[in-house]
């Protein structure tokens, strides 16, 4: 792994706003490859390849990974070049919820979603039939830096009307999660806040 280019990567999501998985999150993502040998991931939400690229330099996976932002995807696709993996890291500038499903693979081991965060739900419901019985969907940014935890206590005033309405829609998803019977799912207080769920 070029960890100096690497850096560059994670300094660049600093300086510039781009939001990419925490430290400790990306540690249980990378445990969870390794524990299952997932060979063929699907990831919601590119930004700039550095969570694919991650995936990819500590597994031997192909990664097909959605990013709709044209900049970003632009981004993505330098970096990608950068590490030598347009091979195992294939990125459709697309949105994910207009995307055809049938330019996709129909057996994926994981699922990484790490997009619009009103939208999970919908991503979850359209790409989770992709997933082979036993593969997990993993979900980043559940806790929303701590707001999820102060919505459910009312102690959510000092935020704007449309930022307390993401955070009810986020809460709304993971009560909507535990009960969803198709998978088994277990919440993880790393990070921020991720979910691993276990296709039955």
């Amino acid at each position: 792994m070029n960890e100096v280019l690497l850096k560059d990567l994670y300094e660049y999501a600093q300086i510039n706003n781009v939001p990419i998985i925490k430290d400790e999150g990306l540690d249980k993502l990378i445990e969870i490859i390794k524990k299952i040998n997932a060979k063929k991931i699907l990831e919601i939400g590119t930004a700039i390849a550095y969570s694919s690229i991650c995936m990819a330099l500590n597994s031997d996976a192909y990664i097909d990974t959605i990013e709709r932002n044209k900049k970003m995807y632009d981004l993505a696709v330098d970096n990608v070049k950068k590490y030598n993996l347009p091979s195992r890291i294939k990125i459709f500038n697309e949105d994910a919820l207009m995307i055809d499903t049938n330019i996709l693979d129909k057996d994926y081991d994981l699922i990484f979603i790490d997009a619009a965060k009103a939208q999970y739900r919908k991503f979850f419901l359209k790409f989770s039939p992709l997933l082979r019985t036993g593969g997990i969907v993993f979900t980043d940014n559940l806790s929303f830096h701590g707001m999820v935890k102060k919505y459910q206590e009312n102690n959510l005033n000092d935020v704007s009307k449309d930022l307390k309405a993401l955070v009810r829609k986020i809460n709304d998803f993971n009560i909507w999660l535990k009960n969803y019977d198709e998978f088994d799912t277990e919440f993880i207080d790393i990070g921020d806040g991720i979910a691993i769920s276990i296709k039955k």
